[in-house]
């Protein structure tokens, strides 16, 4: 089944896994940040599979946003303000 007719993820769904966690992280702190799942999965030490993964859930979700081109893709944070703090508020609660 196509990750597209699965219901869509809520943001605070993403917060229950350690790899999108640790993305969202990653590009909460470094907002003007574009990179590739290469490079996600080297800052964050995790398997490149599992991050590519995360990286389309976070892009599904919107707050992530996919650069394509040809060969590659690189990937930064959402411009949405809302949502950004939405997430902050969501990186200050406790585990």
């Amino acid at each position: 089944m196509a990750s597209r007719c699965l219901p869509k993820m809520k943001v605070q769904d993403a917060f229950r896994s350690q790899v999108h966690l640790k993305i969202i992280t990653f590009f909460h702190e470094n907002q003007a940040s574009i990179d590739t799942p290469r490079g996600v999965s080297t800052w964050i030490r995790e398997d490149r599979a599992r991050v590519k993964k995360a990286l389309e859930d976070l892009v599904a979700m919107e707050i992530l946003i996919a650069h394509r081109a040809t060969s590659i893709t690189g990937y930064s944070y959402t411009r949405d303000r809302k949502l950004i703090s939405k997430i902050a508020r969501l990186l200050k609660k406790p585990t």
